[in-house]
């Protein structure tokens, strides 16, 4: 079977496939306000919960939880706060939209998508009220509402922003430097993009007022074959949005049943709510019984994430082998306890793809899918913010009470789902052998000999080569070979010739196999790799084609230092190394960055930094080891002996040293907040690449117990973010 696509290796797709690309780029743009939803939906739980009379008169609360109670009012400020952002997501898409799909510039893009959104409701609600009849169009439950201050509009919800944010980016990235004559020279470049915003908005507006209509006609048909599909439906719902996850499109799937008809429309209180997500907040806020099938949207996640992926962590931790379980405590401990607690599941899915797409697709998705059927058919009506995790299992399913959300049922088939997820994995690692962290083949030994004279006269060096070009198909299936900082990038005629086992044997980390194009990662000592292939090929000494194996079994061999290395004890053991931020911007978890490599922890532990400004800084003390030709990774090792990769960019390899200025060369001595290099972020973008710099601790199986940096978080350089914990 195939391998499953890595984002990496769809982000190399999409320059062929430019929709594609478009759409994936699109979903990334949603992630900045949707990660407000969970404050938000913090802040309306909790105020809601406490302030809603069903809950005050559940827990006899009246005596502190009154309308002339300070503690009261304060709850209410919170609950209005939570609802404001909910109330708003159509703008706050719009925004996000705008600012994230252009190229530069980005402040005017957003300020331009404000406006435009403003302007487009005002045309639309006059539209209405001049040219549409206002009380037909009230027959369509949900249709004609009052929104932002205008009345008998209709509300676009988070569709209607995406299509603003989306043809403001257009016209932003077209015309941010148009030239005008003299005369009107005023308006140009970022001047002329409000108005045209503007323009286009008022186009919007009207159009809208004649096709949403219809556009909502179609949402109720399609929720209406949905319902109509019952516990089809349902399952059906649940599997996609998990099976795109891997694709990064799960976005563009879901929202449109959270925040619109498609999900549900329901009226409570007197006021008409279209959107799943809508329904079961303000079913919450007004102290209502949530309805399961708006709730199937988000309940089904939480029997998986709190239970069934954590037991899966600990089944397939206990079927590593056993020289490996030390080498992957760490992995599997930290996947299940983060998606425990937050309900990100990526780490530990993006291992299951790229280990074995028939255990994500054939098993984990289809447990998605029964738990969305199941928690439906039990009625269960606990919902979520953003993720699956404790902390809104809580919230929003414990909290309000078994009588409004019935959680409990939740929880018992959370229980029968951990037992089911740690007897299925195991019964299936041990069955089909997945190759799942801890079960990678020995590389102990090669799987495949070379049979000859010619082979015995190479050197060590020169054996290795010869065994990745003849994994690689041989020279007769290479079209051509480059590096980056830590993977070798080859394109061949036929991927399928292509060996992992036997790449393995000469020290690789990981394959990456997508039809002609192959990644290998070796780490830093990639350019050295690549060196001994041309030397090998230049000097006439490479294999045409693969070899075929024999009974001779070639040792991987371990030298004396590497011997000394695996078994000499650290006197620094538990030892605090501080790690300071390489510049200014935010702080990314490494599962976070858009590379499969480096977000899977294949490179080692670390962070990445969103940069703000240019200027990249050494986060540690050392001495510079390597400074990659293409100048976008440098090499660091530190006094305790822990070797960092600075990767400047995604991709950016590609660049070939365009966009960054570095500052220093092997063998420099650097302190803390020295700077190593300058990066040209508008460049770079513009040349479609993310800026992301990343910081990998190359050798932490060796040296590292922990990184404990915290993510998310705003720094600037010289900051202080955290620390490692040697061994």
């Amino acid at each position: 079977m195939s391998k499953a696509q890595t984002k990496a290796e769809l982000r190399e797709e999409a320059g062929q496939n430019p929709v594609f690309g478009y759409l994936q780029k699109l979903g990334q743009t949603f992630m900045l306000p949707i990660s407000i939803l969970p404050l938000a939906g913090i802040l309306l739980g909790i105020g809601s919960s406490f302030t809603n009379p069903t809950v005050i008169e559940m827990y006899n609360l009246q005596g502190i939880l009154n309308e002339s109670t300070f503690l009261y009012g304060f709850l209410s400020v919170l609950a209005d706060a939570g609802d404001v952002i909910f109330g708003n997501l159509g703008l706050l898409f719009g925004i996000s939209v705008a600012f994230g799909m252009a190229k530069r510039e980005q402040g005017t893009a957003a300020l331009s998508a404000i406006i435009g959104y403003f302007v487009m409701y005002a045309t639309l609600t006059s539209t209405v009220n001049n040219f549409r009849d206002v009380e037909a169009l009230s027959q369509v439950q949900g249709l004609i509402s009052n929104y932002l201050g205008f009345e008998n509009t209709m509300n676009l919800g988070v569709l209607g922003g995406i299509v603003l944010g989306v043809t403001v980016s257009y016209l932003h990235n077209k015309y941010y430097n148009i030239e005008l004559p003299e005369a009107l020279s005023f308006f140009g470049g970022t001047h002329f993009i409000p108005i045209a915003a503007s323009l286009a908005a008022i186009a919007i507006g009207i159009i809208m007022a004649f096709v949403w209509p219809l556009i909502s006609y179609a949402f109720s048909s399609l929720g209406g074959i949905i319902s109509g599909l019952g516990v089809l439906g349902i399952f059906l719902y649940a599997y996609i949005y998990r099976s795109l996850i891997p694709l990064g499109l799960h976005h563009v799937f879901y929202l449109p049943f959270w925040q619109t008809a498609i999900g549900g429309t329901a009226v409570i209180n007197g006021q008409t709510v279209v959107g799943a997500q809508n329904i079961v907040f303000a079913q919450l806020a007004a102290g209502q019984p949530i309805d399961p099938h708006a709730a199937a949207h988000f309940a089904y996640m939480f029997p998986v994430m709190l239970f069934g992926i954590p037991a899966a962590c600990a089944a397939l931790y206990r079927q590593a082998k056993p020289e490996r379980q030390a080498d992957v405590k760490g992995f599997y401990t930290s996947s299940a306890l983060t998606c425990f607690a937050t309900g990100i599941t990526e780490p530990i899915e993006f291992a299951f793809v790229f280990a074995s797409p028939t255990l994500y697709y054939g098993l984990h998705c289809v447990m998605y899918g029964i738990s969305a059927v199941l928690v439906y058919l039990f009625g269960a009506g606990v919902v979520l913010t953003f993720s699956g995790g404790v902390i809104d299992f809580f919230l929003f399913g414990i909290l309000p009470g078994n009588p409004i959300t019935h959680w409990i049922p939740v929880l018992l088939l959370g229980l029968v789902y951990a037992v089911l997820y740690y007897l299925i994995f195991t019964w299936g690692v041990q069955k089909f052998d997945w190759k799942v962290p801890g079960r990678e083949d020995d590389v102990a030994v090669a799987e495949t000999a070379f049979a000859g004279g010619d082979y015995d006269d190479l050197t060590e060096k020169e054996q290795r080569a010869y065994r990745i070009v003849s994994a690689l198909g041989g020279t007769e299936n290479l079209d051509s070979f480059t590096n980056c900082a830590t993977r070798l990038r080859v394109q061949v005629k036929d991927g399928k010739l292509v060996d992992e086992g036997l790449l393995k044997t000469t020290g690789s980390a990981a394959t990456v196999v997508n039809g002609s194009n192959v990644q290998v990662v070796y780490g830093t000592k990639v350019p050295n790799v690549k060196s001994s292939i041309d030397e090998l090929i230049s000097d006439g000494k490479a294999p045409a084609n693969a070899q075929a194996s024999s009974d001779q079994v070639v040792p991987n061999q371990v030298s004396e230092e590497d011997q000394a290395e695996t078994t000499k004890t650290s006197d620094d053991d538990g030892q605090l190394v501080e790690v300071f931020a390489p510049g200014q911007g935010n702080i990314k978890a490494l599962a976070d960055v858009e590379d499969d490599v480096f977000s899977a922890g294949i490179m080692g532990q670390g962070f990445a930094l969103e940069p703000s400004q240019g200027q990249i800084l050494a986060p540690m003390a050392g001495e510079v080891k390597m400074v990659m030709d293409s100048k976008h990774a440098i090499g660091l090792e530190t006094a305790e002996g822990l070797e960092i990769l600075l990767h400047m960019g995604i991709d950016t390899v590609q660049l070939e040293g365009q966009g960054f200025t570095v500052h220093v060369a092997e063998g420099d001595q650097v302190e803390v907040g020295d700077v190593l290099a300058d990066m040209d972020l508008n460049y770079i973008k513009d040349q479609g690449k993310i800026t992301d710099v990343i910081v990998v601790f190359t050798n932490s199986s060796e040296k590292v117990n922990q990184t404990l940096i915290e993510a998310q978080k705003d720094v600037n350089g010289h900051d202080k973010i955290g620390d490692v914990n040697l061994k």
